[in-house]
């Protein structure tokens, strides 16, 4: 059943003047002309058809009928009042759910957040690691970062990182500090001795092994041996524990390199098609806890 109800800017004309049992102060109040309070009290009673208020010399009285009004009213501002702010505040705070690729979330991602955490101690970060794009029509995800070409209609999207790839290893394989292990990983000649490992890299547009191996104008080397991975961190903690050489992508093992777990033992760096994107629904891009994410993630992919 529909609602029957006066005019809202009528209603608070009402309300702030009986409040103040001023006219004066209630405009000062909302912002507008004595008369124009003056003007939407006199609507209101008229609508009702009751009288709200006594208008005696420079004062104001309330009615029966303005008496019963009031409380109801104020209460009913209050309610809206306090759901407003409620609503605000879950805008600027509260949980925020960021879908990113497993391996970018355990190799880049992770690591970094507890700096956001403590620049946005009202922002509780729920991670959703899954390798499948999220929908945003169906999947309860605020955000997310994707690895592709960037064109994803219907989303804001902004550029995180490029990605270039390049062999990593673990330093003792560079030093030959490995039992019984290959020989020391000094050029790229001497990959004919040592493992390769692969993951999805090499799908698509990505440089692989192959296009690899013929870039550094290696000869001798079959760039479809060794084992396999289903994901970008399980083949990096292969090569952190000696098992062999992986190609790193940029955005992954930087964190890797700085700490020493990981080494480039040489070049040449391949440039991927693909680069890492924040997305989210343009209709909720704005919102502050999802800016202010945002502008993290683009103010930490530019650390040095």
């Amino acid at each position: 059943m529909a609602r029957r109800l006066p005019p809202l800017n009528a209603l608070r004309a009402f309300e702030a003047a009986a409040r103040h049992l001023s006219f004066t102060k209630a405009a000062e109040e909302l912002y507008v002309t004595q008369a124009a309070i003056s003007h939407q009290v006199k609507a209101l009673e008229e609508a009702l058809g009751v009288q709200l208020f006594r208008r005696l010399n420079r004062r104001l009285m309330l009615t029966d009928a303005g008496q019963l009004y009031l409380p109801a009213l104020t209460a009913a501002f209050d309610g809206i009042d306090a759901a407003t702010g409620r609503l605000r505040a879950d805008e600027n705070a509260g949980s925020l759910t960021v879908s990113v690729a497993n391996s970018l979330a355990a190799k880049w991602l992770l690591p970094r957040l507890p700096r956001f955490r403590e620049r946005h101690p009202e922002i509780d970060v729920e991670i959703s690691a899954a390798d499948r794009l999220v929908d945003f029509g169906r999947d309860n995800a605020d955000m997310g970062i994707r690895y592709g070409l960037g064109n994803y209609p219907g989303l804001k999207v902004d550029p995180l990182m490029e990605d270039t790839v390049f062999p990593v290893c673990s330093p003792q394989l560079v030093n030959g500090h490995l039992v019984d292990g290959p020989p020391p990983l000094r050029a790229p000649e001497d990959l004919r001795r040592h493992t390769l490992l692969h993951d999805d890299v090499g799908t698509g547009e990505a440089p692989n092994w192959r296009r690899w191996l013929t870039a550094a104008g290696v000869t001798g080397v079959n760039p479809e041996r060794g084992p396999r991975y289903s994901h970008s961190s399980l083949v990096l903690q292969a090569a952190i524990d000696g098992q062999g050489v992986a190609l790193g992508r940029s955005s992954l093992v930087s964190l890797d390199l700085e700490a020493g777990r990981l080494v480039q033992p040489f070049g040449p760096a391949l440039p991927s098609h693909y680069a890492c994107y924040v997305v989210s629904p343009v209709a909720t891009a704005e919102r502050p806890k999802i800016k202010a994410f945002r502008d993290w993630l683009l103010e930490e992919a530019g650390r040095p």
